[in-house]
């Protein structure tokens, strides 16, 4: 007999996810060292910098960086971290900056102040019962060993980021239990010094730069997962994609086959850290484009024998492609990944499609590929919000947008996918990482700041704040 599922699983992990580099600010406070994304201005040169295709090793005059005071979380988090309780967290996912603990990233000792601050976060978070979820790295090298090492084309980078990461699990052990080793990984492809701390120089080949990387990366991957479980048994330790299914634009076998290859372009990263061996189609695609990856004779082994727990994955929108010249020229934007616009969509603002049946498309996708726990670590809408005379701001596109990807969500567990849980991005505004921008606001939570950087950053709850409140208090049971 049939038996409908009647609520979301009673231990569900309902939150919010943001990066260090986003919201804390106080980019050199206590010890800090610079980091790729205190970097990256907005404006002109955002993209290029981003994409690796110009060099950028300090502040530059007559730029602004966003990052640099962000939303001032570093002296804010009691407060921000109350509001968060107030909306019944039970989770709350953030990213410790590298630079923060070791502020070159070669230092032979990390900064205790670093290790202070992250100790106080979680201390606060627990004292609200809120579970931290960590990102161990989220888009921020520090520089050092961008202009000294040349970031992760380099294979030492293994071994600092693995003394980063035990440093971490040592001290760490008794307050975090859920950790993800790179957030989006796949994005090292596509903004190469957002990614991995990669300037191109001109000569080089991009692709075997970037594929060598991604290999160092994978490996420094394994030995955290690796010394994450030595450390701290009963911890679950994960990877992290940038998601969204890649729909054909037509029954076309030619576009159903390139649709699959874009898929597998990020798969790829997954794949390896979750299976444990580079799959056969990257391979192939390696012999034929002359790519070699160099190896030690352990990397193999480490890969196998040290796979994650659980997938992470951000979607905010699904992508389309053809293979049809004309029909590419009908493209918008979506998350860094370009896609043919899908005439079945609505898109946002900033033009990203919004289908809520690819959540549930994707998450069916990757527990039928991997068959181990999902966590959707982010989702949201980007928009701009008005603060009204009555300190409000009415958010009612947001709560609609979300409100139907839960039920996907939803539809998703019925279909026996297993969810651990729920992580909207931006549960604060904070600064966008693909524009710089304030003005494209995620949060429910407003934060009086504006792109140039004026603003008193007094918080203020969205309606959509209220919103999420009661779906957590009845966990989702409305969708059921």
């Amino acid at each position: 007999m049939y038996e409908k599922l009647t609520a979301f699983p009673e231990d569900f992990l309902w939150g919010g996810a943001t990066a260090a580099n986003q919201l804390e600010g106080a980019y050199l406070e206590g010890g800090k060292g610079l980091t790729t994304v205190d970097l990256i201005p907005i404006g002109d040169h955002r993209l290029n910098i981003a994409l690796g295709n110009l060099d950028s090793y300090k502040p530059k005059e007559g730029e602004f960086y966003p990052s640099h005071e962000a939303i001032d979380f570093y002296h804010r988090y009691k407060e921000d971290i109350a509001l968060f309780a107030e909306m019944g967290f039970k989770c709350f996912r953030l990213s410790i900056a590298w630079a923060r603990i070791f502020p070159n990233g070669d230092d032979a000792e990390p900064n205790d102040a670093g290790l202070k601050f992250y100790d106080d976060v979680f201390d606060e978070l627990l004292k609200h019962n809120i579970e931290p979820v960590v990102t161990i790295c989220h888009f921020d090298v520090p520089v050092h060993l961008v202009e000294i090492y040349g970031g992760w084309k380099n294979r030492k980078m293994i071994g600092f980021f693995e003394k980063y990461a035990k440093t971490l699990f040592i001290r760490y052990k008794g307050k975090v239990k859920y950790w993800m080793t790179f957030n989006e990984i796949n994005m090292l492809l596509h903004l190469p010094y957002i990614g991995a701390g990669i300037v191109l120089q001109e000569g080089e080949d991009k692709q075997q730069v970037l594929y060598q990387a991604a290999h160092h990366e994978l490996i420094a991957s394994g030995l955290a997962v690796k010394a994450c479980h030595e450390i701290i048994p009963g911890a679950q330790i994960g990877c992290m994609l940038a998601a969204g299914t890649v729909y054909p634009y037509s029954p076309n076998p030619e576009d159903v086959w390139k649709a699959m290859e874009e898929d597998r372009n990020s798969f790829f990263f997954i794949d390896i850290q979750s299976k444990g061996a580079y799959p056969g189609y990257t391979k192939r695609f390696f012999r034929e484009n002359g790519i070699q990856i160099e190896m030690k004779p352990e990397d193999a082994d480490i890969l196998m024998q040290n796979t994650v727990d659980f997938i992470g994955f951000s979607y905010y929108a699904s992508r389309c492609t053809s293979t049809d010249p004309e029909i590419l020229k009908n493209s918008t934007e979506g998350n860094v990944f370009g896609s043919v616009k899908n005439p079945y969509l609505q898109v946002s603002e900033w033009g990203w499609g919004i289908d809520p049946k690819g959540l549930r498309i994707t998450c069916n996708q990757l527990h039928d590929r991997y068959g181990k726990p999902l966590f959707i670590v982010e989702n949201g809408l980007g928009a701009t919000d008005v603060l009204l005379e009555n300190d409000t701001v009415d958010d009612d596109y947001r709560i609609k947008y979300l409100n139907s990807h839960f039920a996907e969500m939803a539809e998703a567990i019925q279909d026996g996918v297993e969810i651990l849980g729920y992580t909207s991005w931006g549960p604060i505004d904070l600064v966008s990482a693909g524009s710089g921008e304030m003005k494209k606001r995620y949060g429910y939570i407003y934060v009086d700041r504006n792109n140039d950087g004026t603003g008193s950053l007094r918080r203020v709850r969205k309606s959509s704040f209220h919103w999420y409140k009661d779906v957590i208090a009845n966990n989702g049971a409305q969708y059921f």
